[in-house]
């Protein structure tokens, strides 16, 4: 093995936790805007509902899931070196997350007003974001 590849890929413990880290910060952020999203829809569905045009059923059962999803993540963000398996789960869950929210918005599922409509998709874009930055994190550690 030539030098150039050996040092393509960290072989210590140090430097897998190093190249880590951009990935770490990734879902770090990811779980803080999820939970954080979460919290104010279980929190205040009511005038979130109202501003959005959407039952407060709904956004109470979409925030206890984001709330439980972005702790889920925040304790993956907090490895050392975050499971390749279980970050690969968050990458999935995140796009199907901003494809089904783009499809509620275009479709016109559960009826939001123009805020909402407006809403939907620039939530979906951030989630997406996140994925690729997330995807490229993933990449950075395998080497």
């Amino acid at each position: 093995m030539t030098t150039s590849q050996t040092s393509a890929r960290p072989a210590t413990t140090a430097g897998r936790a190093a190249a880590a880290r951009p990935l770490r910060t990734f879902l770090a952020l990811d779980a803080a805007v999820t939970a954080v999203n979460g919290l104010i829809y279980l929190l205040a569905a009511g005038p979130v509902g109202d501003l959005l045009d959407l039952d407060t059923g709904l956004l109470r059962g979409i925030g206890a899931f984001l709330t439980v999803y972005g702790v889920l993540v925040a304790v993956l963000a907090s490895r050392q070196v975050p499971s390749a398996v279980a970050t690969k789960a968050v990458i999935e869950a995140n796009l199907l997350w901003a494809v089904a929210s783009v499809a509620t918005a275009v479709f016109g599922w559960f009826d939001p007003n123009t805020v909402g409509t407006v809403w939907i998709p620039l939530q979906a874009a951030v989630v997406a974001g996140f994925a690729v930055l997330q995807i490229n994190g993933l990449r950075r550690l395998a080497g």
